[in-house]
């Protein structure tokens, strides 16, 4: 549409207000962190409130503010999933993780695992998977980054919205590390509130309520036809057309198994009733994915160790299911709108594509109130850049504290000072902001959600069974955290890998080009189609593959249980009025560390 397409300096200065905000503080932050525990943890004395605005800041990625509204808008009722199981993911996190973890005591996950273990070699393969789900979960954040600059500057390369987002976060993040991105992933969580729901208010009392517009896809499914041209509840105003051809029916969009879960099935040619069973696995390996993956986010965990103490930690669990499950009300309002009112989206592919409706639909109302359309779309740009931010930020630091806490604080350099720490942190900062950016650039074909999806099954298939396990099991050796959380995260790994690699052969541009060795895979798949939902979807085998292994092998190796697990096991579960809890990292400070 031609208003999308010209430049707005509206949708800039909102963007623009956002980055330099987030560059500000970043900077006035590091003037404030000053030891290698601000960097790392914080300090450890971020308040609950706070806590829970950072984790709720870093958790509405730009798979939540853009990504589940091109989904429900793309798939339909079926990709609900998404945001319903990312909220449920913080009640299991609330019950059986956050306090034990910050209990325990220590600046990363791989500390957590070397600790319960008393192993240095677990440690470096913790590590490992700190890197493979923060990759992983930072290539959507970049796609999300690419797609909201290309749709701010019309005929910008998507690869350098990539690379110019990248320097920024890359930037803010070695300035301050946690304690600077503390306070900017705070303050965004209230941005990306802001910016998700006044549009959708504004947009419902122009063209009419949820309902009704949910209707006009109801109404059509009944009598089975497309609809051609439908009325909105005000003349003069942007009508629904008639859907293109890529769009699903309506018949199929507000089906329980719609386009998502049934999408193997119909490229293999099978009937509904023959697709039944294979969309069930794939909505519970989701569900398993995304719940038990949100328990195993080294980026989110990481956030515990911030908290003061235990009963800290669980107060700003509960306070995040709050904030988040209030956010989700949103985006799947703007699929079902961006449906009626922006169906050419669905010809549009990449950065052009269904991902952008939430930066597109506000500049409908631009005809007919003016500047407060362009308002509307700064806003959400906004919200966007604060989305995709603070989210990277997170991951950014997680990843960093990776590479210089655990492999050159204790694995390299372990007799180095927290100023060299602090030195290697920045530095490696800008390692991972760099492969980041690359690995980023060649994603843009496919959806925002989907990876994040993925990245969570690698989670649910790794850390999650490592901490459950670890957290509630006293007969666990370091033999069975390593070869169930190598086997199930690798597993996970390759599955998702090699579906990705499959789809981006598809693909017509560059990135078809250089996967095009991949494409004999989507004729397997089409073949054998429960075999593509069990790589794309791979949580539902890889994480009992993991709990598993992990059982049988710790049984097998029960000698080798740490001597002192019944002290481990106190310190995890024990009040904290009776002072067992411990700071690991503080224990081993005269070894040098």
């Amino acid at each position: 549409m031609p208003e999308a397409a010209s430049f707005d300096y509206w949708i800039l200065t909102f963007s623009a207000i956002t980055v330099i905000v987030t560059i500000w503080m970043g900077f006035r932050s590091a003037k404030t962190s000053k030891s290698a525990s601000d960097f790392f943890v914080a300090g450890r004395s971020v308040s609950v409130g706070w806590n829970a605005s950072a984790i709720s800041g870093e958790y509405l990625s730009a798979a939540s503010f853009m990504g589940i509204a091109g989904m429900v808008m793309l798939s339909g009722y079926d990709a609900l999933w998404y945001p319903v199981c990312y909220a449920c993911g913080y009640l299991f996190l609330l019950l059986f993780i956050a306090g034990p973890l910050r209990r325990f005591g220590a600046y990363t996950i791989p500390d957590f695992a070397e600790g319960r273990y008393d192993s240095p070699v677990f440690r470096k393969i913790a590590v490992c998977f700190v890197l493979f789900i923060g990759f992983f979960y930072t290539m959507p954040q970049m796609k999300g980054a690419g797609t909201t600059l290309a749709y701010i500057f019309p005929g910008l390369p998507y690869w350098v919205g990539v690379a110019v987002i990248g320097a920024v976060i890359t930037l803010n993040v070695a300035l301050g590390g946690m304690k600077g991105i503390t306070l900017v992933q705070a303050v965004q969580y209230w941005i990306k509130m802001f910016a998700i729901s006044v549009p959708i208010f504004v947009l419902l009392s122009v063209y009419g309520g949820y309902g009704e517009n949910l209707s006009v896809n109801q109404s059509a499914a009944d009598v089975a036809s497309p609809p051609a041209l439908v009325q909105t509840v005000e003349p003069g105003t942007p009508q629904r057309l008639a859907l293109p051809e890529k769009a699903p029916a309506d018949e199929a969009w507000i089906a329980p198994f719609g386009p998502l879960t049934t999408k193997a099935a119909t490229a293999a040619g099978l009937s509904p009733e023959e697709s039944k069973p294979l969309s069930l696995l794939y909505t519970f390996s989701l569900i398993v994915a995304l719940v038990c993956g949100t328990a195993g986010l080294p980026h989110i965990l990481v956030r515990f160790y911030t908290n003061p103490d235990g009963v800290a930690a669980k107060k700003t669990t509960m306070w995040v299911m709050i904030l988040i499950g209030v956010f989700y009300v949103f985006p799947p309002v703007f699929g079902v709108l961006g449906r009626n009112f922006l169906p050419e989206l669905y010809a549009a592919t990449g950065s052009k594509g269904p991902d952008k409706v939430v930066l597109e639909l506000p500049i409908l109302i631009r005809e007919k109130y003016g500047i407060l359309g362009s308002i509307l779309s700064g806003i959400t740009c906004a919200g966007a850049f604060a989305a995709f931010m603070s989210t990277f930020s997170g991951l950014l630091v997680s990843m960093t504290s990776a590479l210089a806490h655990d492999v050159y604080g204790r694995m390299l350099r372990p007799n180095s000072t927290p100023a060299q720490r602090m030195a290697m942190f920045k530095w490696c900062a800008i390692l991972i902001g760099g492969v980041s950016v690359i690995l980023g650039a060649l994603v843009e074909p496919l959806e925002i959600n989907f990876m994040v999806g993925q990245a969570f099954a690698i989670a649910a298939a790794s850390y999650f069974p490592l901490l459950f396990m670890s957290v509630w099991w006293r007969g666990m050796t370091m033999k069975g955290a390593a070869v169930g959380m190598l086997t199930g995260g690798l597993s996970a790994l390759v599955a998702a890998t090699l579906v990705n690699a499959s789809t981006l052969a598809l693909d017509k541009g560059p990135m078809g080009r250089l996967f095009a060795g991949f494409g004999g895979m989507n004729d397997f798949w089409k073949e054998y189609p429960l075999l593509r939902i069990l790589a794309e979807q791979p949580a539902i085998w890889s994480v009992p593959l993991a709990i598993g292994l992990m059982i049988v092998v710790s049984k097998a190796t029960k000698k080798t249980i740490p001597e002192d697990i019944r002290m481990k096991m106190l310190v995890l579960h024990a009040p904290e009025k009776l002072g067992l809890k411990q700071e690991y990292i503080e224990e081993h400070q005269g070894m040098g560390h």
